[in-house]
């Protein structure tokens, strides 16, 4: 008994990632004139350079066998790079799933990326195009309430303010947490 069902759901979860919000989503982003993460990603950094963490980060539907039968990535992409052969940690948001909205990524993504800068005092980049932070529509569908967020983890985004050198673009639509990450 070994484990090759289980890599293979991650191998599986990975190709399902570099889809990001399916076809249609990134064709729309296309129409709009706009490049997917994963495209500014590539033609930020240096070429090859780009370590992701956390991609296979999602949320996972199954069938009756329990065999991934769906996945919908996080809609937060980052890890460490090289920009002009320095390190560099670089994160950014999807806008193919769920319009970069800050309820639907998975937190932790955006707290590691921050604490990594933080703890390998890097230079931190941050391509922005999203919204949210609590009290959305789908926020109130999915948990029965609204919510004023605690934004966990900004202690980190302050701690950065004074140790590394940051910079964000906004790159689209940008409200809510998303304009705090530009602003900070």
């Amino acid at each position: 008994m070994g484990w090759e069902e289980e890599l293979e759901e991650l191998r599986r979860r990975e190709e399902l990632a570099e889809q990001l919000g399916g076809p249609e989503r990134v064709k729309r982003q296309h129409d709009g004139g706009r490049l997917t993460i994963r495209e500014r990603l590539d033609k930020l950094v240096d070429p090859g350079s780009f370590h992701e963490l956390g991609k296979i980060a999602g949320t996972a539907g199954y069938d009756e066998r329990n065999d991934l039968r769906a996945f919908t990535p996080s809609n937060f992409v980052f890890g460490r790079a090289r920009l002009d052969g320095r390190p560099v940690v670089v994160g950014g948001d999807d806008f193919t799933v769920r319009g970069g909205s800050a309820d639907a990524t998975i937190r932790e993504k955006h707290l590691m990326c921050e604490q990594m800068a933080n703890e390998l005092r890097l230079p931190l980049i941050r391509l922005v195009e999203g919204s949210g932070g609590g009290g959305s529509v789908k926020t109130i569908e999915t948990t029965g309430r609204a919510n004023v967020p605690a934004v966990a983890g900004w202690e980190w985004v302050v701690a950065n303010l004074g140790t590394v050198p940051r910079v964000a673009l906004g790159l689209g639509s940008v409200a809510g947490l998303g304009a705090a990450h530009l602003a900070a």
